[in-house]
């Protein structure tokens, strides 16, 4: 004689379920823009070192062409501070480094921290 259970999961379990979910999209919606705009970074300072002859570029020429480049990839003026941009020239080569955090509100008085830092070889292949 068999016994009939019931199966599926009970209205609480699906709750549960719902606030969990919920959490982890909240969280991607607050994060995901934040990381797409770091590509952005990433891919301007690529741009600017495939440039013809930015070696011999002074730092505020390159720092103005990224400018533009930021502006093409819709990097805000604000989103990276001028300290966060450095370029350091030694033996014979340049790297572009930039590193800088965004803070994002997340809930009531807790905020979300990402730290970015990328470095480019401005006369060669790039270096993570």
């Amino acid at each position: 004689m068999a016994v009939n259970r019931p199966r599926g999961i009970t209205l609480i379990g699906f709750v549960m379920l719902l606030i969990v979910a919920g959490f982890f999209a909240y969280l991607a919606m607050r994060l995901v823009p934040v990381y797409m705009e770091y590509m952005g970074v990433v891919k301007a300072m690529e741009q600017v070192r495939k440039e013809p002859g930015i070696t011999s570029r002074s730092s505020e020429e390159i720092k103005g062409s990224l400018a533009l480049k930021f502006n093409t990839q819709y990097v805000g003026e604000k989103a990276i501070p001028a300290q966060a941009i450095q370029i350091l020239r030694q033996g014979g080569g340049s790297t572009l480094r930039i590193r800088y955090e965004r803070r994002v509100p997340f809930i009531h008085n807790i905020e979300l921290l990402a730290t970015f830092d990328k470095s480019v070889s401005l006369s060669g292949g790039g270096v993570d």
